[in-house]
C-alpha cells in the first residue's frame, strides 16, 4: 500500500513542479507546447522502445487480456455515443474524450504498482501493449484524418499508424521482444536516456497547463467531465471484474491484477495527444486530475477487497 501512495505522491510532486516554474515566471504556457512536442515526437518514441522490448508478450495470451479489452470498450464506446448526442463533438474530440473514459496510465504509473502492489511488474503487460499496438495507433490515425478535415479510410486506418513516431517506437521495441535481440549500447545508452526524459516531460507539461491555461473545467461542461471521470473510475473497473471473474472465472491474484489495471488513472500522454492535436486538452487535463486523485483510494479499496 505504502508503493502505490509513494508512485502517486511521485506524480504529484512532478506535476507540481510545472506549475510552480510556471507561477514564477521561469516558463510560459508556449514552454508546455514544446515540452509535449517533445515527449510526443521524441523522448515517448524512444521509451516506448525500451519499455515493449522488456515486455514478455506471452503475457499478453491470457485470459485477463479479454477482461481488459472488454472493460475499455465498453466506457469508450459509451462516451462516443453520449457524447456525439449530447453535445455534437467532432471525430477527434470523441476520441480524446474516449482515451480519457478508458485509457490508463499503464507505464509511469502501472509498471511500479504492478511490480510493488501485485509484485510482478508483467502484470501490467496485456494493458500495455492492448494500448500501444492496437487503442494507440487507431486513435492517432483518427486524429490525423480529423486535423486534416477527411474521414479516414481502411486502408488510411491501418498504414497512417506505421509513420507516427509512437507507433514506429512500439513496434520496434516488440520486435525486439519478439526476437530477443538487444540494442548495442552505443545506441541503446542514448535511447534510454531520451526516453527517460518522456515521464517527466509530460508531467510538467500538465504542470504548466494546470497553472498557465484554463481554469478547472474551461469551456467543458461539468456534465462531461463527469461522465468521463465516472466511466474510467467506476465503469472501467467493475467491468473488469464482472468480465474476469464471472464470464472468464479469474479469481485471486489473477482478478486482482485485471482489476487494478483497470483502476489505474488516466494517463497523461491523452493530454500530450490532445494538445498535440488541439482537441479537448482541457477535458483530457482535467479527467487525468480528476482520475488520478480518485484512483488512489480506488485502488486501495480494490486491494483491500481482492487481495
Amino acid at each position: 500500500m505504502e508503493s502505490v501512495i509513494l508512485g502517486f505522491a511521485t506524480i504529484v510532486a512532478v506535476i507540481g513542479v510545472g506549475a510552480l516554474v510556471a507561477h514564477l515566471g521561469v516558463v510560459d504556457l508556449g514552454a508546455q507546447q514544446v515540452l509535449s512536442r517533445v515527449a510526443f515526437f521524441v523522448a515517448s518514441p524512444a521509451l516506448l522502445v525500451t519499455t515493449v522490448a522488456d515486455a514478455d508478450v506471452s503475457d499478453v495470451l491470457s485470459r485477463g487480456l479479454a477482461a481488459t479489452v472488454v472493460a475499455v470498450v465498453i466506457p469508450a464506446a459509451t462516451y462516443v455515443l453520449i457524447a456525439r448526442w449530447r453535445w455534437r463533438r467532432s471525430a477527434g474530440e470523441r476520441v480524446i474524450g474516449a482515451l480519457s473514459s478508458s485509457y490508463v496510465n499503464a507505464g509511469n504509473l502501472g509498471l511500479p504498482v504492478a511490480a510493488y502492489v501485485l509484485g510482478d511488474a508483467a502484470l501490467v503487460a496485456p494493458t500495455l501493449l492492448l494500448q500501444l499496438l492496437v487503442l494507440q495507433p487507431l486513435a492517432l490515425a483518427v486524429l490525423d484524418a480529423d486535423v486534416r478535415g477527411t474521414r479516414p479510410s481502411v486502408s488510411e486506418v491501418l498504414l497512417r499508424p506505421f509513420t507516427n513516431p509512437l507507433t514506429i517506437g512500439t513496434l520496434v521495441g516488440l520486435l525486439l521482444s519478439i526476437t530477443g535481440w538487444r540494442l548495442p549500447p552505443l545506441v541503446a545508452d542514448p535511447v534510454e536516456l531520451i526516453g527517460a526524459m518522456a515521464v517527466p516531460g509530460m508531467l510538467l507539461a500538465y504542470g504548466i497547463s494546470l497553472r498557465l491555461g484554463p481554469g478547472f473545467g474551461g469551456d467543458v461542461p461539468p456534465g462531461e467531465l463527469a461522465l468521463t471521470s465516472g466511466l474510467k473510475l467506476v465503469v472501467q473497473p467493475l467491468v473488469a471484474y464482472a468480465v474476469a471473474h464471472h464470464a472468464l472465472g479469474l479469481s485471486g491474484h489473477a482478478l486482482l491484477a485485471v482489476v487494478v489495471c483497470a483502476s489505474l488513472p488516466t494517463a497523461q500522454n491523452i493530454f500530450v495527444h490532445a494538445t498535440r492535436y488541439d482537441r479537448s486538452s482541457t477535458l483530457a487535463r482535467d479527467t487525468i486530475l480528476v482520475t488520478t486523485t480518485g484512483a488512489v483510494p480506488l485502488i486501495m479499496l480494490v486491494v483491500w477487497l481482492l487481495g
